[in-house]
């Protein structure tokens, strides 16, 4: 491996002022940008005019409002709190009640602390493999059959006897993948066998032993510690596809001749294939299996991981450290809104009786910001212990919830890991920005199946595709590279981007809150009612206020050569 060098994912120019409070992203920033970036076609900053301060008093009034009124629901003095009283459990923070009635999030608060005591063991043991086995400062090849052999015993823990079929889904993938090598029929195979596992897997819950064979129904007494594999097993499903393409595409003898393989870029190390050697069975299930990554993710391409290895991606410390104090303010973000705010319980029981419109509409808005959250840590915590075992996987939450105003932005910015595979495997290869509706509709519905074989996913795939057409079309007939200049144009986008966030509100409330029938009462005493009317008639200047400092917030980003899409 001579001739090989390190490259810290952390050094590079960094965001200065308010825009540091988005989480870094080093391909965010252009080459030959950052203070001597070029302010040509860029506006100057508003944050000081008449007109933002005038922004800034209508935020002062109504960002108070938005978290007083989920805090007056959640008293113990309102009339619907005996109806969803019985889904809170014991708090910690100033003798409240907690609403830990969220199950997915309930399953790791629940574990953190397990999950964290696991996480303290293997560091360690990664350590010492590092400082007894190590080769080479440059490369850290020699850590695949550690991280295989501790992938192994993971999944035995995690899944008990059910690790064998996992080991049975992972080989007769692999069988695929090198049997096909650059055949046509390897993409195909590879994407009819996981598709039919994923279904499979939804429709038996899993296989029990007992099913296959009264013989083997000694096996499932031996569940491990989490028996339902079948659960997150649609993460895996992503490594596995990403393993075949990336092989199959390597196979083709895709030209990499102008790339500089001993310093790949971030989207390099996506798309740069290996040496046929390096796509062996080892690496396959080291990667597949990687314990950090492995229950939630973030996604990380086969490629982008061995290149890390083959590359030693130095993380720094400060980097690492401040991370983890992201983490940490948003777990305790969280644990204050569950304290204060009972929106879960209040959704689940439909203790919204009496509530005016202003209730209701925060009951959706804050059960959207706790979904929003409930990703968001769980995401954050499996990619601090990966960047702490030397790994640099995709930061999968850029925006919060509460600052989009683009269908598109917001997918690039919402599980962006996600959104970077499927635009390597599907988007791209179904032809990219020519079939844009098309591709639109059958990537939404994939990834609703994906996550849920619900009708509820699925109209949630389709409203997305359906909302997306004003989006493009406003693109379309007024181009910034047209009309930009004209001081109208801001705020004609700004009303865009208004109904933009309704639509994805209402989308998002079907898909992951409430569904087609709440969200059919959610709007009814919205625009049902004149006190609804009357309320959305202030909700709506509100956001138009707040589109205006998304649109800056943008601006100070691109000053200071930070181009995040999103």
């Amino acid at each position: 491996m001579g001739g090989d060098r390190t490259k810290d994912s952390s050094e590079g120019p960094k965001a200065k002022g308010i825009a540091s409070l988005t989480v870094h992203i080093p391909s965010a920033f252009r080459k030959g940008t950052g203070s001597s970036v070029s302010t040509q076609g860029l506006s100057k900053p508003r944050w000081s005019t008449p007109e933002f301060k005038f922004y800034y008093l209508v935020a002062l009034f109504a960002i108070p409002a938005m978290a007083w009124i989920p805090i007056s629901l959640s008293q113990t003095t309102h009339r619907n709190y005996v109806f969803y009283a019985p889904r809170l459990s014991e708090g910690w923070i100033y003798g409240r009640m907690i609403d830990n009635s969220d199950a997915q999030y309930r399953s790791f608060r629940d574990n953190l602390p397990l999950l964290t005591q696991v996480m303290l063991g293997y560091l360690p043991l990664k350590y010492l493999a590092r400082r007894f086995l190590k080769t080479s400062s440059e490369h850290s090849l020699y850590l695949m059959p550690v991280n295989m052999a501790l992938s192994i015993i993971m999944v035995i823990a995690l899944h008990g006897s059910s690790a064998l079929k996992i080991g049975l889904i992972l080989t007769l993938n692999f069988i695929i993948a090198k049997t096909c090598r650059e055949s046509f029929l390897g993409p195909v195979l590879t994407w009819v066998f996981n598709g039919l596992v994923m279904f499979m897997n939804e429709i038996h819950s899993g296989y029990s032993f007992g099913a296959i064979s009264p013989a083997l129904a000694g096996l499932d007494s031996f569940g491990g510690a989490y028996p339902r594999w079948h659960v997150i097993f649609n993460i895996t499903m992503l490594r596995l596809i990403s393993f075949n393409m990336d092989y199959y595409w390597s196979c083709k003898n895709t030209d990499s001749s102008d790339v500089d393989v001993n310093l790949p870029s971030e989207k390099q190390r996506v798309t740069v294939p290996h040496p046929d050697t390096l796509y062996s069975a080892m690496n396959y299930i080291a990667y597949i299996l990687y314990p950090p990554l492995y229950i939630a993710g973030p996604i990380i391409t086969f490629n982008d991981f061995m290149w890390q290895h083959r590359r030693n991606t130095v993380i720094s410390t400060r980097f690492k450290v401040m991370y983890l104090v992201r983490f940490a303010v948003c777990f305790l973000t969280m644990e204050y809104i569950l304290h204060f705010m009972y929106m879960v319980a209040i959704k689940d029981t439909k203790a919204w009786g009496g509530d005016s419109p202003a209730q209701i509409a925060m009951i959706g808005f804050w059960n959207l910001i706790i979904v929003w959250l409930k990703l968001l840590i769980p995401w954050r915590f499996f990619r601090a212990w990966a960047l702490l075992d030397g790994i640099d996987p995709p930061e999968n939450m850029v925006r919060c919830m509460a600052n989009n105003y683009s269908a598109f932005g917001f997918w690039r910015s919402w599980h962006r890991s996600y959104n970077l595979w499927i635009i390597r495997y599907i988007y791209i290869p179904l032809g990219g920005s020519k079939n844009v509706i098309l591709n639109t509709l059958l990537i939404f519905s994939f990834v609703a199946l994906w996550h849920d074989l619900t009708f509820r996913l699925l109209a949630w795939g389709w409203l997305i595709s359906l909302f997306v057409i004003p989006e493009l079309a406003a693109t379309y007939l007024l181009p910034k590279s047209k009309y930009g200049k004209y001081p109208w144009y801001r705020h004609a986008c700004a009303i865009g981007g208004v109904f933009n966030i309704l639509m994805m509100i209402g989308a998002n409330l079907v898909g992951f809150v409430v569904g087609t029938d709440g969200v059919a009462f959610f709007f009814g005493e919205l625009f049902g009612t004149w006190d609804g009317i009357k309320f959305m008639v202030i909700c709506t200047f509100c956001l138009f206020v707040g589109v205006q400092l998304m649109f800056e917030y943008r601006e100070e980003e691109l000053r200071q050569g930070i181009v995040r899409r999103c």
